[in-house]
């Protein structure tokens, strides 16, 4: 049967509007307010759905599929089991692609995602997280990907590119300045506007405009007391006026507060519906239309900005089927290169690593070392069959378990090591532990930290005992390497006293490989930190956290006590390495930051204007005796201080033994530029810039002056229509 869109050479705008024209009044709201599609209690599941985070009936007369809706950036999760015996391919932590700086990694992961998600039957995934890391203690940073607007833009960006070429249309989210988890129903997040379109909005600017997600998904909390989701600044004037975005913006599950208000500011559809006080795109939304509140034409461009979607991506001409074939193995594979690129080496004494093989005893000590890898945990949590699952928390109702991935780190340097013998210890008895130490060749310590959705961490350090634990094993021994596995930057305070340390942040299918290949030297170690580690909590533009007994975290619950305001204009865009540079203040690791097996020399950087752009060149060369691969870090700050060095351009750079290569790179505009909230437009100021191939944020080995003519580029534009 050919439908009234299939007629050659029509644009995704096009084929939207014929569908639109031929829909119903109740099949549009149909698409505009949801349930969760995981029963809740005795609701039941859908009709029709598979069984995941939302389900949208398809329209069959019209050669429409359903929507169904899957979480999330790092692989396709089944929330409370709700698809009993699910398998799926766990990647490694957003921070964790984010160490790679490598945005074809970025894509090629995504790409993966994208495939399992359509062999699985979705059409949409809840990917994509582009918020800037402003709060290091934040519960879902190991979901998002570093603390800098550039970076976290470009690898979103890539990311989504990758998910939606395997028709899947993929979000970008939080949309914006969603930086915590204690009080996020809350909590508003007050900050300036040119500091906002300096930091948090260029992220996901740069990620709109790389990857052209089909969705956009507002946070829980506030924005200058407006919530993110009827937020006629974010929505309306930013993303669909300024920007033009095409796509629909979706809320957050259990995020929507109003109809006619939210539908006005620019919100398209009510996400988990049955998470809010009611259904407002349902019923209330009909009344405010009918009542002239809401024009009929809002609902139009609500439902064609779906089809829009849905039609760019081939999703609609391409319907996902449950029970497509997945690569397992190909795609563990794909997992496993990821954190081999991204695993950072922090602290290697007399090169202690990589580690000889043929040792005659290891011991592996802590973090369930024998039984897998740690996952964050809530929405974006996957389970691969055979994950260890110990008791976690309720989110939403929902029983949410701490995962450890089924990729056991004692198994991995077993085969890795060539040892005559690898011992485990799970390091809950400290004494016996430095006793079973004794006569190893080394230890491998993993100490882990533990973060969720709804659940932010306090303070930066790790639990006690695995500090004492640490301490203790390095007081009686020479041979301590430190492997961490953790959701966001922490205190080490036992830096100095052991002999490595490895940031592996939580690794995923394939990471217990991926660590024991950078252990003995099968991977030379080339992640560079996406975050700032700080020495204490009182380098922190916020150093106090709100008390979490004192107010809600969770949608769909009531909520307790006032909105929480919370002053971001302290750091306004100058958030991680700029904040430290800003206060000159030194951080215990610094952005950009990470140890190789081998060495690296930069020389010849030069810098020219090519049209209205910069491109700036360097020589790279690897100095050391193995192949490697060199981050390129390039920053840019005016000569006279107007404002602290920012990333303008970054590349990962593969060199074997005595190579050198030449590296041509273009800097970001936004970046070099200022926001102008009077103008509405970005203003590179004239004058003198001093540009700097760094080796991490604190660090820079060349530099070189460029002098730049005033720019001015980005003029505010509004809304096509004042209803949209």
């Amino acid at each position: 049967m050919k439908y009234c869109w299939q007629q050659p050479g029509l644009s995704a705008d096009r084929q939207a509007e014929i569908v639109l024209a031929e829909m119903t009044e109740d099949e549009k709201y149909a698409w505009l307010s949801g349930p969760m599609a995981i029963p809740l209690g005795d609701e039941p599941l859908p009709e029709g759905a598979i069984g995941s985070a939302a389900f949208y009936p398809g329209i069959p007369r019209l050669g429409i599929p359903a929507m169904q809706q899957s979480d999330a950036s790092l692989g396709i999760t089944a929330l409370g089991n709700v698809r009993p015996g699910d398998n799926a391919t766990a990647l490694p932590s957003s921070l964790l692609l984010a160490s790679t700086f490598n945005p074809d990694m970025a894509e090629r992961s995504g790409k993966m995602v994208g495939r399992e998600a359509f062999a699985k039957g979705f059409n949409v995934q809840l990917a994509g997280g582009a918020n800037v890391i402003r709060e290091p203690r934040g519960g879902r940073n190991f979901e998002y990907l570093s603390e800098d607007p550039l970076l976290t833009g470009v690898m979103a960006g890539h990311s989504v590119l990758g998910i939606q070429s395997q028709h899947v249309v993929s979000t970008v989210k939080h949309f914006a300045v969603n930086a915590q988890e204690t009080g996020r129903v809350v909590v508003s997040s007050d900050l300036d506007e040119a500091a906002m379109r300096e930091s948090d909005l260029l992220a996901f600017e740069i990620a709109i405009d790389t990857g052209k997600p089909g969705a956009v998904m507002p946070g829980y909390n506030l924005v200058n007391g407006e919530w993110a989701s009827e937020n006629a600044f974010l929505l309306n004037k930013v993303l669909k006026g300024d920007w033009r975005y095409p796509g629909w913006v979706m809320s957050d599950w259990g995020a929507t507060h109003s109809a006619a208000k939210a539908a006005l500011a620019g919100l398209d559809v009510q996400s988990g519906a049955n998470l809010d006080q009611q259904a407002w795109f349902d019923r209330p939304l009909r009344e405010a239309v009918a009542a002239g509140i809401v024009p009929q034409g809002r609902i139009d461009d609500m439902v064609r900005r779906i089809l829009r979607s849905l039609f760019a991506v081939g999703a609609i001409e391409h319907p996902a089927q449950p029970g497509g074939d997945i690569d397992y193995m190909a795609h563990r594979l794909v997992a496993q290169r990821e954190a081999e690129q991204g695993i950072v080496l922090l602290k290697n004494r007399h090169s202690l690593l990589p580690l000889k093989k043929g040792a005659k005893r290891l011991l592996v000590v802590g973090a369930h070392a024998d039984q897998g890898v740690l996952a964050g945990g809530g929405s974006s949590a996957v389970t691969p069959v055979g994950s260890l699952r110990l008791p976690g928390i309720d989110f939403m109702g929902i029983a949410t378990d701490k995962v450890y991935q089924p990729s056991p780190p004692l198994h991995a340097i077993r085969a890795e090591s060539g040892a005559a013998s690898v011992d485990f210890h799970s390091g809950e008895d400290i004494a016996s532990a430095v006793e079973q130490a004794r006569d190893a060749d080394a230890v491998i310590v993993f100490a882990e930290e533990w973060r969720s959705e709804a659940l932010d961490a306090q303070g930066l350090a790790l639990d006690d005992k695995q500090n004492q634990l640490i301490a203790a094993l390095a007081a009686s021994h020479q041979q301590v390497i430190v492997v961490l596995e953790t959701g966001g930057a922490v205190t080490l305070p036992w830096l100095d006293d052991v002999a490595a340390v490895l940031q592996a942040w939580y690794p995923g299918s394939g990471g217990g490989e991926a660590i024991a290949g950078v252990l003995f030297g099968r991977v030379n170690p080339s992640g560079r930190l996406p975050v700032s580690f700080p020495l204490h909590e009182q380098q922190l533009p916020q150093p106090s956290q709100i008390d979490p007994q004192t107010t809600t975290s969770l949608p769909g619950v009531p909520v307790k006590g006032d909105i929480l305001h919370i002053d971001y204009n302290v750091e306004g865009s100058d958030v991680g390495y700029r904040w430290y540079a800003r206060t000159r203040q030194k951080p215990l690791l610094p952005f950009g930051y990470g140890l190789s097996y081998t060495t690296f020399s930069s020389s010849h950087l030069s810098a020219s204007r090519q049209g209205a752009g910069i491109e700036v060149s360097l020589d790279v060369t690897n100095t050391g005796d193995r192949p490697g691969a060199e981050v390129v870090q390039i920053y840019i700050q005016p000569v006279n201080k107007a404002y602290v060095p920012r990333l303008a351009a970054f590349a990962r750079v593969e060199l074997a033994a005595g190579e050198s290569r030449q590296v041509t790179l273009m800097l970001e505009p936004k970046v070099i530029a200022c926001w102008h909230s009077e103008s509405g437009q970005w203003v590179i100021a004239g004058g003198e810039y001093e540009i700097a191939a760094g080796r991490h944020a604190a660090e820079f080995m060349l530099t070189c002056t460029l002098v730049l003519p005033e720019q001015r580029f980005g003029r505010q534009r509004q809304p096509k229509t004042t209803s949209a």
